[in-house]
């Protein structure tokens, strides 16, 4: 019910952007975010997730995150994990497009699941560098395969709990230039691995935050994300909140349909 009212709030609040005096915003929301045509990667990708719906293998499942909403058990099954974990394709794709249009050199993806987002992220930049982290052996191990069925050789796996290895990963980067929060829906977690990779940010840089309404802890850390003295810019598109530092620019929070 609270999602549900979050939703509709939502939606009374956001807009398509006519007469809004930021050029970036502008360029960004029409020729990307609801950028309707079709590129190389999405069939090559989605035929990889079918495979994975139709998956019933069993495995154990490690999880430091907040866990699924609709399955709390250790024993899943990979087609169950894909059905509930995965990003829709409509988001895969959005991420997809946004790298594809800032070509970042140096990508994290604070959660692989199963690869799918992961695969998005590799295909859209194929000479950048894709550090994924997955708590999972056994996840990361499907993943993997995936990685390998598509032959993307950007993406480098980093396995183990996020509170031990994001902090390494990230001291030996110079840059981060494109990071996908997709980890932990809690909020202290959130708000501690924002500030850590806010540490290799710059203005160019641009963080994608899941699930912003997720949950009152989600909600929570969204909020404080915007009024973070270093973030200058967020579009709000209900399941993802698009963060940017551009100095250029005023400090604007746009809701937007999506």
């Amino acid at each position: 019910m609270s999602q549900a009212a979050d939703y509709l709030i939502y939606r009374a609040k956001s807009f398509k952007l006519h007469g809004v005096h930021s050029p970036f915003v502008f360029n960004l929301y029409h020729q990307v975010i609801l950028h309707d045509g079709a590129f190389y990667a999405y069939p090559r990708v989605e035929a990889v997730r079918e495979d994975l719906l139709a998956n019933g293998k069993t495995i154990e499942v490690t999880d430091f995150g907040a866990g699924s909403k609709t399955i709390n058990y250790k024993s899943r099954k990979v087609s169950d994990i894909a059905r509930t974990s995965l990003k829709p394709a409509k988001y895969s794709q959005l991420l997809f497009r946004l790298v594809n249009h800032f070509q970042p050199k140096y990508v994290f993806e604070l959660g692989t699941s199963l690869g799918i987002t992961t695969a998005y992220l590799a295909e859209a930049a194929r000479k950048a560098q894709i550090y994924t982290f997955e708590g999972c052996p056994t996840i990361a191990s499907i993943a993997k395969a995936n990685f390998d069925y598509l032959q993307l050789r950007n993406i480098t796996q980093v396995t183990g709990n996020l509170d031990e290895t994001l902090q390494q990963q990230l001291s030996q980067i110079p840059q981060l230039d494109f990071a996908f929060f997709d980890g932990n829906h809690r909020y202290g977690p959130t708000m501690r691995y924002f500030e850590q990779c806010l540490a290799k940010a710059h203005e160019g840089s641009v963080f994608v935050i899941d699930d912003i309404y997720w949950s009152s802890e989600m909600k929570r850390a969204w909020q404080e994300i915007k009024n973070h003295p270093q973030v200058g810019q967020t579009i709000d598109l209900y399941f993802v909140g698009l963060v940017f530092f551009r100095k250029t620019q005023p400090k604007e929070h746009f809701t937007l349909y999506y």
